[in-house]
């Protein structure tokens, strides 16, 4: 995110009714698409320094093994707005999911066969709004609950832009009450230094990281420091079976 789960799903807002459609990548020129809306969200907005920028695209090799899911403004004929997801045969392939770039997974390693990775979510700064998010996440729970995944994994990605103290301070304030059982504890490969920084201030969640915990996701440990992207990453455990299911409702249309 800097992968899943990216903050660049922020404060929803109210906006007219669009004509929306959803759906994934089937070609290259799609998977482009994906990749440009990427770009100008993480590194145009956000200041992520990417190594594809010259091409006006975020695209890293583990793009080629995900599914893209698309969100298009109908009409525009624009992609507005994208989640990839990784299935766990697709990692192996991959040699591993993109968390394992920034944590070290080993006491999931029982789970990998039953896990999906979801990565890389950010729309369109005109249109975040609750249709569109609705629509990423209806598309990720059908998908879920077609291919009966048990466990969805990522890293929320939270701004560093105040130098850390508003992600540790988010971390502070939501691993109390969500932290994951031991056994399924990760670690950071490049710690956020917690201990240097102000941990105590008052602070609003993400909203897409208060989305998945209401969810029922854990946290499963401290956060790594991604410096391409000056993000604090939190690593995201939700157990399917953990899902809130009045929250999840809203969500969910056809997965059983």
């Amino acid at each position: 995110m800097s992968e899943l789960i990216s903050t660049a799903l922020p404060q929803v807002s109210r906006q007219p009714a669009r004509s929306l459609s959803l759906g994934f990548a089937r070609s290259e020129a799609e998977l482009e698409e994906a990749q440009r809306i990427r770009f100008k969200v993480f590194a145009e907005e956000m200041g992520a320094a990417l190594p594809s920028a010259a091409e006006g695209l975020d695209r890293d090799r583990f793009d080629a093994y995900c599914e893209h899911l698309l969100v298009r403004d109908n009409d525009n004929n624009k992609v507005v707005g994208t989640y990839r997801i990784m299935p766990p045969e697709q990692a192996l392939a991959a040699g591993g999911f993109y968390s394992e770039t920034e944590f070290d997974m080993s006491r999931l390693a029982h789970l990998r066969d039953r896990m999906v990775e979801v990565g890389r979510s950010c729309v369109h700064q005109d249109y975040r709004d609750g249709g569109t998010i609705t629509q990423l996440w209806s598309g990720l729970a059908d998908y879920i609950g077609k291919h009966k995944h048990e466990y969805m994994i990522g890293c929320a990605s939270i701004s560093m832009a105040d130098g850390g103290h508003y992600a540790a301070s988010v971390f502070n304030k939501i691993y109390k009450l969500h932290a994951a059982p031991a056994e399924y504890r990760v670690f950071p490969h490049c710690p956020l230094p917690l201990h240097a920084l102000n941990s105590s201030l008052e602070v609003t969640i993400p909203p897409l990281v208060k989305g998945y915990l209401r969810l029922g996701a854990f946290i499963a440990g401290e956060p790594a420091w991604d410096p391409d992207f000056n993000t604090a990453d939190i690593f995201i455990l939700l157990p399917v079976a953990r899902l809130n299911e009045r929250y999840a409702k809203h969500f969910m249309r056809h997965a059983a």
